[in-house]
């Protein structure tokens, strides 16, 4: 589906490393590591936003479709949530059913301002839904939600995937957990250069944590 033939990014200081691996069709990959490692800067890689990334690093993106949900929700705010899906193509009806799924049926009319915000990050998503992604990119998505509402949105991005078996998906995050519920498979991410220290299908959720404690007691080139 898309392949990764990073042979090193620098800004100055070397950030991204050698990373070569492959998504596949109905992956879920988990991207944990330490704060500040990179994670962000290969999601962009990823998603084609470093103009300083040759294409041939990323072979078979521009074939693809791809939905990136960013640590800021980035919706316009002078434009209701009508206005921002219709600006990345979706229809009348496709507006009011994507608003549905993702819980904001009544919304449309909104201004992003006026949502929670837990309620704009699930606008986002539906936008990034809008255009029938073959990957989803997804940067921290629970990040300064209180437990409640990160749990919500957890389950909506889960039955997402269910309805969406072929769509592809990398989430970052801190926190293992996170990996034991959504994900088929986990990429740590740490080192300087960063490289995936792991990159491996879960077979066993349980053993998802300890593995993340495991790779965080790893002693890594500083």
């Amino acid at each position: 589906m898309l392949e990764l033939r990073i042979e090193g990014r620098s800004f100055g200081l070397p950030v991204l490393g050698e990373i070569f691996t492959t998504i596949c069709q109905g992956d879920r990959i988990c991207l944990l590591g330490p704060s500040g490692i990179g994670k962000t800067t290969l999601l962009n890689a990823i998603a084609g936003l470093d103009g300083a990334m040759p294409d041939a690093a990323v072979p078979g993106r521009n074939k693809m479709r791809v939905g990136y949900l960013f640590q800021e929700h980035r919706l316009l705010p002078w434009r209701t949530l009508r206005q921002n899906l219709a600006i990345v193509g979706a229809g009348d009806a496709d507006i009011e059913r994507l608003l549905a799924s993702v819980g904001l049926a009544g919304y449309a009319d909104h201004l992003p301002d006026q949502l929670s915000l837990g309620m704009a990050r699930r606008a986002a998503l539906a936008r990034c839904l809008a255009i029938q992604p073959d990957l989803l990119l997804l940067d921290e998505p629970f990040a300064s939600l209180d437990p409640v509402r990160a749990t919500e949105l957890k389950q909506l991005i889960l039955d997402l995937l269910g309805r969406y078996p072929t769509m592809a998906m990398i989430c970052v995050t801190h926190d293992a957990r996170d990996a034991t519920e959504l994900a088929n498979r986990l990429w740590y991410l740490d080192g300087q250069p960063a490289c995936l220290q792991w990159d491996g299908t879960i077979a066993a959720q349980s053993g998802v944590e300890s593995l993340v404690q495991r790779l965080r007691t790893l002693d890594q080139v500083v």
